[in-house]
């Protein structure tokens, strides 16, 4: 869920790929067939069919063509397992889903048969759904991407998992990320995983997919499923979303409940949507947020914010008289072409009737070292409780450190276990170094961050570039990330929305909208009116590389 991400080059992509393809078959399959480079070809691409018109389907079309009889489940789930054969397991071979619902189709035809009978659940009834490897959902395994949980079946669903099917949602599989999410090596490899291998941007294949929700950023992108999950601890649903041409909502920490996930921090761990559109995003928050908090002391503390229905939030009117501050120190490395992108963005702001000020975080960076110290005491105490609680094959972070040792051809070719090791040493949540850490971060980052910076200029929101392009994938030197403007929402544990906001060179870029606490809300009305005026979004070509075909008139 931490987003410092980092993945394999292209041209290096064959050893990755021949060292970990014995590791795991994949979709749960007994043929562990190794995979193949990707084409360089995007005809056969160009040329799927798409009977159904799945393709950047929103989800209130899929609705209206179940409603009226012109589209059923089964065949709406069996169109999108066709597309994953066609692109994820051939053609530029993304790699995004790790393991299919083996029940899917029958869970289609049982929702089939109650819209049928006169009983439709809601909004999601028979749609289709992919969840991030780091959420339990049965039959399948949740394995954080690690061949060391490649076999942990868990008994239960998620409580989230649960309110998606009680709202009519067909799980059709779980999507690839980066391992442990992206917390195991500070070098590590965003969307690459010992039991899923690499995941590739549909953009650019040599290019990242950002991490960790990558599986999930990659799928929803290229029309593998209607919507998707992704969880985040700082950046891992924001950027995923952004380089990948997507709407992504992390929420307030505890809107939506924890339980079931595999963890890193109490302090920030969340679930959140992701969408090809503002409008989709919040349809699945609303079925994500009614889940069972199972006594979460951040769920309760969401008691009385959540909301029923966030999509009576989407007026195209919501930036009129709105005071949003611009911040210009948000971390992020600018170029010019990104730069491009931010101004007519701030233009469209100004164009639906935002005031925008530019504004800098005061604290900005702040917290940072806080962070981390919180981030390495949370990972060990939650992860053991997980995997004590879920009966894991595993039990300790020192028995998951050995396992990777023992492991090693198949689980560290391209990086090691530096935060493992760092987080095993790590004392008691009772430690007084803890405590000092995790009130730092969250002051320096919330009441003194956002908090302040809303007050002293009575602004309703703040906007940053959410990350810059993707970046080439390399497996010398790791990731070339180029900054975010998400941190301290992530840090604070307040909500923040990515909405794309235009390309450079055919790789999308995103604008992230930042808010006080319990401000999901707002800040999808506001996402939803710029949406509206920019129409952003461009749909993925699964281009070998950026080249000159690729590059786009301003």
């Amino acid at each position: 869920m931490h987003s410092t991400p980092f993945v394999p080059r292209l041209s290096a992509l064959a050893l990755a790929l021949t060292l970990a393809a014995c590791a795991s078959a994949p979709r749960g399959s007994d043929d562990a067939a190794p995979k193949r480079e990707p084409s360089a070809a995007t005809s056969r691409v160009d040329a799927l069919s798409d009977p159904h018109r799945v393709v950047e389907a929103t989800l209130d079309d899929l609705a209206a063509r179940l409603r009226d009889g012109r589209l059923s489940s089964v065949q709406l789930t069996q169109a999108y397992l066709d597309r994953i054969a066609a692109l994820d397991d051939d053609g530029p071979l993304l790699n995004a889903v790790i393991e299919l619902n083996p029940d899917a189709l029958l869970e289609a035809d049982r929702l089939d048969a109650e819209r049928k009978a006169g009983t439709l659940r809601g909004p999601l009834h028979g749609i289709p759904v992919l969840l991030k490897d780091n959420i339990d959902a049965t039959p399948m395994a949740n394995s954080a991407g690690s061949l060391a949980l490649a076999a942990h079946k868990p008994k239960t669903d998620a409580p989230l998992v649960a309110a998606l099917r009680a709202a009519g949602a067909v799980i059709l599989g779980k999507t690839n990320l980066s391992e442990w999410a992206n917390f195991r090596s500070s070098r590590s490899s965003s969307g690459w995983s010992g039991r899923g291998l690499l995941t590739r941007n549909p953009y650019a294949l040599d290019r990242t997919a950002c991490g960790s929700s990558s599986g999930s950023g990659v799928a929803i992108a290229s029309s593998l499923a209607a919507v998707g999950v992704g969880t985040e601890t700082d950046g891992s649903i924001l950027c995923p979303s952004a380089m990948n041409g997507l709407v992504g909502l992390k929420p307030t920490v505890g809107l939506i409940s924890r339980s079931g996930i595999i963890p890193i921090s109490a302090s920030q761990d969340t679930a959140g949507p992701m969408a090809r559109s503002v409008a989709d995003a919040a349809r699945l928050l609303s079925a994500l947020a009614a889940a069972d908090a199972g006594g979460d002391e951040a769920a309760r503390r969401a008691d009385g914010h959540r909301l029923a229905d966030y999509g009576a939030a989407l007026d195209p009117g919501a930036l009129q008289g709105a005071r949003i501050g611009f911040l210009h120190n948000s971390g992020v490395r600018y170029q010019p072409e990104l730069n491009a992108a931010l101004e007519r963005a701030i233009a469209s702001l100004r164009k639906a009737g935002a005031t925008v000020i530019e504004v800098e975080i005061p604290t900005a960076g702040q917290w940072d070292e806080a962070e981390y110290q919180v981030l390495l005491y949370e990972f060990k105490d939650g992860l053991e409780r997980y995997l004590r609680d879920s009966q894991a094959p595993v039990r300790t972070l020192d028995e998951l450190i050995a396992y990777n040792r023992a492991h090693a051809e198949q689980e560290m070719p391209l990086f090691g276990q530096e935060l493992f090791e760092s987080a095993a040493k790590m004392g008691p949540l009772s430690d007084a170094a803890y405590r000092q850490a995790a009130a730092k971060a969250r002051r320096l980052a919330g009441p003194q961050g956002i908090d302040a910076t809303l007050k002293r200029h009575q602004f309703d929101a703040l906007v940053a570039p959410t990350t810059g392009p993707a970046f080439l994938v390399d497996p010398i030197n790791g990731d070339h990330f180029g900054g975010a403007g998400y941190g301290a929402a992530a840090v604070a544990g307040y909500p923040s929305l990515t909405v794309p906001m235009g390309d450079v060179r055919g790789l999308p870029v995103g604008l992230a909208f930042l808010g006080p606490k319990w401000s999901e809300a707002k800040l999808l009305g506001y996402g939803y009116a710029f949406e509206q005026l920019t129409r952003a979004r461009i749909a993925p070509r699964y281009l070998p590389s950026v080249s000159m075909e690729s590059v786009r008139a301003p």
